[in-house]
């Protein structure tokens, strides 16, 4: 049972092998939605995740023969994380069981607690199949990163430090991937007030746990496509469900698209490094109605690699019309090139890039193709340019950008 004891005495514990991370009120997304939002930035965390809670008070609920057996179990990587360095502290064994598609920093840093790291499927479901089948054969106690009480009791730990700092708070969002954060913190909240809303957070291609509440069962998704890949689960969980039931207000879904852009939000205005899964509260805040009220959004991990942050932040200036490529005809004779930089360059748009393609038409003196990838301020700046373009005869058409 998830008891306010319970959840006292993982405060304690937890308190071990977590950094204090205090609410940071945001000017920036208290100004887009009208409310007064916090954000808790569980990203700061040692192991960059809030998973370390939970694996943490986990691993001292283990009896001494548990642990000389080993722990395993499967994780995106952040679990992982919190799983190897809780056994590493306990001076214990640990194998973790990690999809193909992690990436290369929550591998290594794993590796770096000092765990045998097994690579497994595609997804964190075909992870946690080979996981349990290595703890059959091998006898190792499995640690289930979501489906078990003691692991959302640590995570829930998180409740207790957010009202009692903001003892006033009316909403709580918090990411679900299968649901342990979302059960530690809904119903801690809803023990210390109840009227507290809990809002729970999904990619909107992995949304196992709101199927599941919709169909009144835990549901398996068939497949799951999310750049959220901490959150990319097709099974919530079956012994969390019914806390789960019980305690969350709400399921609410973002598109990638839209974390794509709350990475710039929260890089630009916060300074911060946030993965895509813990990204999901502050990207859900433009579905919610909360003018006027206090809010904090979980940001729930920061390890991202240095790849996936590059393509992430590319794609995030192209859907925010920072960067564009726009397509212009133009016959094929001196000084055609000059004339369009600088109309470019009259309406402060920066060059990135140019393409000049001679063989979209076979008379060439009629036309050819110039492709321009450009740097601007936004949406309205990009609208600036494209009619000043055309307002020099040359037709733009704006096309996909490839950088």
């Amino acid at each position: 049972m998830l008891t306010l004891e319970t959840f006292e005495e993982a405060a304690e514990v937890v308190k071990k092998v977590t950094l204090e991370t205090k609410l940071v009120y945001s000017d920036y997304f208290s100004q887009q939605t009208g409310a007064k939002v916090y954000i808790k930035p569980e990203n700061m965390q040692f192991t960059g995740a809030y998973k370390v809670r939970g694996a943490y008070y986990k691993m001292s609920t283990l009896s001494e023969e548990e642990r000389q057996k080993g722990v395993i179990t499967a994780s995106a990587g952040n679990h992982a994380q919190g799983v190897a360095y809780a056994a590493q502290c306990f001076g214990v064994k640990s194998t973790i069981v990690m999809p193909t598609t992690t990436p290369l920093i929550k591998v290594n840093r794993t590796k770096g607690y000092g765990a045998e790291v097994v690579l497994y499927g595609d997804v964190y479901d075909e992870a946690c199949a080979k996981a349990l089948e290595l703890a059959e054969e091998h006898g190792y106690t499995f640690v289930h990163p979501f489906d078990d009480l003691a692991v959302a009791t640590g995570q829930g730990t998180i409740a207790m430090e957010i009202i009692k700092e903001l003892p006033l708070v009316d909403y709580i969002l918090v990411p679900i991937g299968g649901g342990g954060l979302a059960t530690g913190v809904s119903t801690l909240a809803k023990l210390l007030n109840p009227k507290i809303r809990v809002i729970g957070v999904e990619p909107a291609n992995a949304n196992c746990m709101q199927e599941s509440i919709k169909n009144g069962k835990v549901t398996t998704l068939p497949g799951v496509n999310t750049i959220a890949d901490g959150t990319a689960v097709k099974t919530p969980g079956e012994k969390i469900f019914p806390y789960i039931q019980e305690n969350l207000d709400d399921i609410v879904t973002v598109e990638d698209a839209e974390l794509v852009v709350a990475f710039l939000d929260m890089v630009e205005n916060h300074k911060m490094v946030v993965e895509n899964s813990g990204l999901l509260t502050v990207a859900a805040l433009k579905h919610l109605d909360v003018k006027g009220k206090k809010v904090v959004a979980i940001l729930s991990g920061g390890n991202m690699d240095v790849i996936t942050m590059s393509s992430v932040v590319q794609q995030g200036l192209i859907l925010r019309d920072r960067i564009f490529t726009v397509s212009v005809l133009l016959p094929d004779k001196p000084g055609e090139l000059h004339k369009v930089s600088g109309v470019v360059a009259r309406e402060g748009g920066n060059v990135i890039k140019l393409s000049h393609n001679q063989f979209v038409s076979i008379n060439r003196n009629a036309a050819v193709e110039l492709r321009i990838t450009l740097e601007a301020f936004g949406s309205q700046h990009k609208n600036e340019i494209m009619k000043a373009l055309e307002e020099e005869g040359y037709r733009p058409k704006l096309v996909r950008t490839a950088m």
